[in-house]
Order: structure tokens, then C-alpha cells, then sequence
């Protein structure tokens, strides 16, 4: 499909254009405010038709109608104009819980899982996520990096700019280090914003089966203080579950975490009732992701804490599981973001938009509802909803536009890549080949 019709068009595209305006929209769609929508308030979605926005210096300072636009900025033109005739803009996606720092190819182990086997069977024998911790500590370093790259690349084509990416498939104190230090190392204009999440509480590693102790004191008193102190991490992660992480080591982790300053996620009652949920409400994390098992206590212990529960649809989708009870969790008030869970063995999916379909089909969201969950929402687990998350001024130019005359196209013509361009930070980001 043809690209963006610019007026002027630098050398360079990694330059920062001086102002950018995209005009005669179709629609313009977002949620609105830089604080958790809940309940009614995450499915009110404001649209403009025949829409126009403007950004300087890569903020922007206007979002409204066409005829507006003329009235303030008429004999004024932008460095960078987008002709967006029949095209709908959107913000900028915000992937809250993803897994890009990998190698390694599990496809074989899935066709196994599609023929009956179960992940606990596939596990035993070095499948799951021993497979891919092999393959990402044997991987060198410039290998690594053009994976993830790649990866994120994909995510930014589907219109994603923000991405919080864990470590986890290291599971050495070096492995995750290097790992986040890869993140830090491949920031660019044209990747997805990138937000790190120190994840090594993913796993028990194999060296420390017998000691796991050791892995949560090394984590606790090493890991986080370092992450924090040479900003390798903004957050913490803990897999909260059944034959992974107790609560207490959970606990003691994230406690850690909190003191050196990282915000809180945990990976919570995906496979059990493991009290994760419970531990997320307690501390005050900023997020609780999964959710699949959850019950009434829970979802009531989540809403008073105002934590925002992460529903990851493609997982549960792809696992053949009953998908969190995300309708649930709206009524009660919790504030509910969608993500892809992007890894190697449940989810390998790039596309945010994919997933969110599921969240419509599957966890019983509306259209509107699914919008602020994969960007509003989303923003406030990052602590980023100021910056991110809505078309509005004051706010970073992030935008998505979309070959489509609205919104809810995003979910009616599922399964494909409907992004015509993407804008990051007032930039048009060149589109890799498809």
C-alpha cells in the first residue's frame, strides 16, 4: 500500500522533524487522561471525524478536526505533511508484557503440544523454558541482537511504539545482565520505545534446582540493587506460580525491588490459585498479568488496590485455555490492559493487534474497551500515561494510522496488518519489508 505523502523529505530519516501534521482523517479515535480508566470509563472512546493533528518537536500540540486545524494553523505548513484521506489514526500501541530477549526455534515442541502432549511432559524431557535458556546463553552477543531487533521491528510495524521488554531466558546473574544490557544497547528512533523489566525470577535455573534459595538471595541482594543502580531495569518481575516461585520468594524479591525503587509486576494465577493475584494487591504492583484463575477474592483485593490486571488473550488462546475473566475484572473496577505476552512458547506473536482481537472474541471486551486497555491502560502499568497512551496534546506524537475509515475496523478485519504508517516521537518510522 502506498506510504505517507510527505511535503519534504530529509536524508536522514533518523532526524527529528520540527513539526509534523497528518490532515483529513477519517477518524481520529483515543481514549483520554493520564490516569487508569476503569469500569464504563475504559469503553469511552473519543472519535473526531474528518480529523487533523500537529506535533513540534515531537509533542503534540494538536488533536482535533480538519476544519479547526485550518482555523489555527492555516498559512502555517508543518516541516512534514501526511495526507490521511480514508485513513483512521490511532495512538501509538503500548505492549506491556512481552519476552523479545531470546534464541533459539521451539516449533517443533509446538507441533508436539498441538498433538496432545502437555507442557508439563515437554518440560521434563528439556523442552519449555530450559530449551530456549540453552539456546539464548549459547547465542552470541551481535546473533542476540539482530533477533530482538527483528522482533521489535515486527512489533513497530504493527503499529506498537512502546514495548516493555523482560530479561528471563538468561537465568545467570551475567545472562540476565547481558540480556537487559542488550535492550539498553539497541534503542533507536526506529525500534519501539523500550521499557526494561528485570525478569529473573522466570524460572528456577537448572545449576540452582537444589539450592533455590541461592537463585532468590542472588536476585534479591545482587540482581535488583545492580539493575537499579546502573538503570538496567525500571521494573521487577516475579513468575508467581505453582512449581516456579512461592509467594514468599515472591515476596522477598519484590520487596527488594520496591526498596531500590523498580515498580512491581508479577506473573500471577496463570496455571493456579497460587496467591499471586493476592501478593499483587498486597504490594501495590503495578501490574498483575495473566490471571487466568483467578475468583472473586481476587478480583475484589485487585480493585481496592487499583493495580492493573494485564490480560494476555493469545496466550490462553494458544495454551487451549479459558481466558481471564476480563469482563469480570471491568465490572468490578480494576483497570484492564491488554498485551501480547510476545515469547518463544506460548505466544510467539509480534502483533498486538492480533491479540487484541482475542480479547474482544474471547474475554468478552467491546471495541472500545480493548482500544484503552492496548494503550491508556497499558501506559499507566508503565508509569508512562503522561507521556503515552492518547492522542493529546501535551503528550509524546505517537501514531498509528490505520487503512481504515475507523477504529473499529482494528477488530473487524482481523488477521492482518491494517498499519499504513507509524509515527514515534513526531517521526515517521520507516516500515520494514513484508
Amino acid at each position: 500500500m502506498p506510504g505517507p505523502d510527505r511535503k519534504s523529505q530529509t536524508t536522514n530519516h533518523k532526524s527529528t522533524f520540527p513539526s509534523l501534521e497528518i490532515r483529513n482523517a477519517a477518524c481520529l479515535a483515543t481514549p483520554r487522561g493520564t490516569s487508569a480508566q476503569r469500569g464504563r470509563a475504559q469503553g469511552e472512546i473519543f472519535r473526531i471525524r474528518d480529523a487533523a493533528i500537529r506535533a513540534e518537536n515531537g509533542v503534540l500540540v494538536f488533536a482535533g478536526s480538519e476544519s479547526d486545524y485550518r482555523r489555527e494553523y492555516g498559512g502555517r505548513p508543518a516541516a512534514v505533511s501526511i495526507d490521511a484521506t480514508g485513513k483512521t489514526l490511532l495512538p501509538g500501541f503500548v505492549d506491556c508484557h512481552t519476552h523479545p530477549v531470546w534464541a533459539g526455534d521451539r516449533s517443533e515442541e509446538i507441533a508436539r503440544r498441538l498433538a496432545g502432549q502437555s507442557y508439563a511432559s515437554i518440560a521434563a524431557r528439556g523442552g519449555g523454558i530450559a530449551a530456549t535458556v540453552a539456546a539464548t546463553r549459547a547465542a552470541r552477543d551481535n546473533e542476540l541482537r539482530l533477533l530482538v531487533a527483528g522482533r521489535l521491528s515486527r512489533m513497530l510495524s504493527c503499529g506498537t511504539t512502546t514495548v516493555e521488554a523482560k530479561s528471563g531466558y538468561g537465568l545467570t546473574a551475567e545472562e540476565e545482565i547481558r540480556s537487559l544490557s542488550l535492550l539498553a544497547s539497541i534503542a533507536s528512533p526506529d525500534l519501539p520505545r523500550l521499557v526494561p523489566t528485570l525478569l529473573a525470577a522466570h524460572e528456577i535455573p537448572p545449576e540452582y534446582r537444589q539450592r533455590r534459595g541461592e537463585w532468590v538471595r542472588i536476585i534479591a541482594e545482587d540482581l535488583v540493587p545492580r539493575c537499579a543502580t546502573e538503570r538496567l531495569a525500571r521494573f521487577c518481575d516475579v513468575f508467581c506460580e505453582d512449581g516456579v516461585f512461592t509467594v514468599e520468594e515472591s515476596r522477598r524479591i519484590l520487596g527488594a525491588a520496591k526498596t531500590a525503587g523498580l515498580g512491581l509486576r508479577i506473573h500471577a494465577d496463570e496455571l493456579s490459585r497460587s496467591g499471586g493475584a493476592l501478593l499483587a494487591a498486597e504490594l501495590r504492583a503495578d501490574s498483575a498479568d495473566h490471571l487466568l484463575r483467578i475468583g472473586e477474592k481476587e478480583i475484589e483485593s485487585l480493585a481496592r488496590a487499583g493495580t492493573v490486571a494485564v490480560v494476555l488473550p493469545g496466550t490462553a488462546w494458544w495454551m487451549r485455555s479459558s481466558p481471564a475473566p476480563a469482563r469480570a475484572m471491568i465490572e468490578a473496577g480494576i483497570p484492564v490492559a491488554v498485551a501480547t505476552d510476545a515469547n518463544p512458547g506460548t505466544c510467539n506473536t509480534e502483533s498486538l493487534p492480533a491479540v487484541a482481537a482475542h480479547a474482544c472474541l474471547d474475554s468478552g471486551l467491546t471495541v472500545e474497551e480493548t482500544l484503552t486497555a492496548m494503550t491508556l491502560n497499558a501506559a499507566v502499568s508503565l508509569r508512562l500515561a503522561s507521556e503515552i497512551g492518547s492522542l493529546e496534546t501535551g503528550k509524546s506524537a505517537d501514531v498509528v494510522l490505520l487503512d481504515a475509515p475507523d477504529d473499529r475496523h482494528l477488530f473487524y478485519h482481523w488477521g492482518v496488518n491494517l498499519v499504513s504508517a507509524v509515527v514515534r516521537g513526531g517521526s515517521i518510522v520507516p516500515q520494514p519489508l513484508r
